[in-house]
């Protein structure tokens, strides 16, 4: 699909919003999931592509190194009325692919985009929730909130750099919200570790950098007995690693555990 950038918000020092639309928005097909992401694509500067735009198309006819790169995002929000889709980026300076194009959109922009894809959304027959993640996952996280019913209880823990990240977050849930401070040591796996263990069926939603998912799944399946169809978790990105190389590493890990 292919959008126009409309308008940009600052969230946050560090945080972005963009909204888009246009007459691509059309093709547009929400789904269920509060963690409905999108493929961003960004051209290669300099590469002509074919028109229409055709990914297979590309890959198929350009040189390896022109493809298109992709960045995986959740869709914040999606208004058909207003013919308004809404992405949230980090950013860090010039740091990265997608969070510098964000920094300098202006309206009438380019957005490329595959999808939506998905797999969570609160149940309504959860006995309580636990959220935990990162800026990554905040914008999936704040849509969750959004739509739990009153008074399902539900704890939410998020870290971020300091206390100029946080940022305001709607719910009818019985929510009591945690937020993390890496400014001083905060400790996402920690935290969820000493909370008190509520009774009842978790629903459980753990996204982020991929260590402390990887801690946390460990705990949550074995420590907890929290059954595998209650918990929804994924490394979005590793320290220390661009987005290309941990997809790589990730298909590694996936091949040596089915080897």
């Amino acid at each position: 699909m292919r959008l126009q950038v409309l308008r940009k918000e600052s969230l946050s020092p560090h945080m972005i919003r963009i909204v888009a639309g246009g007459e691509g928005l059309r093709d547009f097909s929400p789904n269920e999931f509060t963690d409905a992401y999108v493929k961003v694509i960004f051209k290669v500067p300099g590469v002509e592509y074919p028109e229409p735009f055709d990914l297979q198309r590309i890959r198929a006819e350009l040189p390896r190194e022109h493809a298109p790169r992709q960045r995986t995002y959740t869709v914040r929000s999606y208004d058909e009325a207003a013919g308004e889709l809404v992405i949230d980026f980090v950013v860090h300076g010039d740091e990265g692919l997608a969070g510098p194009w964000a920094m300098r959109a202006e309206p009438g922009d380019e957005l490329l985009f595959g999808g939506p894809g998905g797999g969570y959304a609160p149940r309504a027959d959860a006995g309580w929730h636990l959220l935990v993640g990162d800026e990554a996952a905040l914008p999936a996280i704040a849509a969750a909130l959004e739509a739990m019913p009153a008074g399902v209880p539900a704890h939410v823990f998020l870290l971020v750099a300091d206390a100029g990240e946080e940022q305001p977050l709607v719910t009818k849930a019985d929510a009591q919200i945690t937020w993390l401070h890496r400014a001083d040591g905060g400790d996402l796996t920690a935290a969820v570790k000493a909370l008190p263990w509520r009774e009842g069926e978790v629903q459980a939603f753990v996204h982020g950098e991929a260590g402390f998912v990887r801690e946390l799944r460990r705990y949550l399946l074995d420590e907890r007995a929290v059954s595998r169809g209650s918990l929804s978790l994924s490394g979005y990105w590793r320290e220390g690693k661009n987005d290309e190389a941990w997809r790589e590493e990730k298909a590694a890990e996936r091949a040596r555990e089915s080897a």
